[in-house]
């Protein structure tokens, strides 16, 4: 193997699999859990910004069966791997795959979902592995930036869906209010009982609302909990 390029790890959940290839992001416990939280009940139409191998965009398709989706990612090499996993699913027909910058690209009309996994090390030694350091670092996508884009590719009634680690999530947040968002949910996602929260998961909304906070132990007595069970079983294939 090369050391220089490795392959991401490949993985097999219930209904789907994802092939990593070169893509630079493997599969995650953050994704996985923001695919299962988003809210999917009244989505026709979904955007995945920075779908990397495509996992969001699939576990949305899983979840919601009259739903189009697009995804979009500038990395040439996680296009490679999402045009492949969207192929291979029972999906296929529903998911349309863009390489570009969603910063300009140029969509055919607004979303009623938009989720993204988006790059956080605001500072910080950049990844050595460009792939990675594109899905991992804002330089590329500023957290300003992506919100102003978000802001104006959804609908009024639609939601922005995130995960991000604690500290860089609750700047996002604070960004999000400053720039006319408003905050739907909020997840605070704890390791084990004995462990702080480390990641948050963030349903921004262009309407006033009430903000509903939810915590979520992912392990309590060494095991996985039983509201990690119950958010994530329809995926993982040992739930």
């Amino acid at each position: 193997m090369n050391k220089q390029n490795p392959k991401t790890k490949s993985f097999t959940f219930k209904q789907f699999a994802i092939q990593g290839g070169d893509s630079g992001m493997p599969v995650s416990t953050d994704g996985v859990l923001l695919g299962a939280w988003t809210d999917v009940t009244k989505t026709h139409r979904l955007l995945d910004i920075g779908t990397g191998t495509g996992l969001l965009a699939l576990m949305c398709a899983q979840r919601s069966p009259d739903c189009q989706i697009e995804a979009i990612d500038i990395d040439p090499h996680a296009i490679e791997a999402a045009s492949f996993n969207f192929a291979q699913s029972p999906w296929s027909k529903r998911i349309t795959l863009h390489q570009g910058d969603v910063l300009s690209y140029s969509f055919s009309a607004c979303f009623d979902t938009i989720i993204c996994n988006p790059p956080y090390f605001n500072n910080g030694e950049q990844a050595q592995l460009s792939q990675r350091a594109t899905a991992r670092h804002s330089d590329q996508l500023a957290h300003s930036a992506l919100l102003s884009r978000c802001y104006e590719l959804l609908t009024e009634q639609g939601t922005a869906n995130f995960v991000l680690p604690i500290t860089e999530g609750n700047q996002f947040i604070h960004l999000a209010l400053k720039n006319n968002w408003y905050l739907s949910r909020v997840c605070h996602v704890q390791p084990t009982e004995s462990k702080t929260v480390n990641r948050l998961l963030i349903s921004l909304v262009k309407t006033p609302c009430q903000s509903k906070q939810q915590p979520l132990i992912i392990r309590k007595n060494n095991q996985y909990s039983n509201e990690f069970v119950a958010l994530t079983r329809d995926f993982y294939l040992k739930m």
